[in-house]
């Protein structure tokens, strides 16, 4: 029987470890990095969704498209 993915924390427990380390084991230092780099993520969501809204198309959907366009 597996185990449902939203009961399955090793992923994350890993995931903190590694941050953790990355840091040398300062836990406030590896908050601020985790803030940083939320704060950098939300930014670019914030660009992405501005270019959309704007009609434009990111370079990783335009080549998908010109590649679906190509094979037909």
């Amino acid at each position: 029987m597996s185990v449902p993915a939203r009961l399955d924390n090793s992923h994350y427990e890993q995931a903190c470890d590694q941050a953790i380390a990355m840091c040398d084991g300062n836990l406030r230092s590896t908050i601020k990095a985790l803030i940083m780099a939320n704060e950098y993520l939300e930014a670019e969501l914030e660009e992405l969704q501005a270019a959309i809204s704007a009609g434009c198309i990111p370079e990783t959907s335009r080549s998908k498209m010109r590649s679906k366009s190509s094979a037909a």
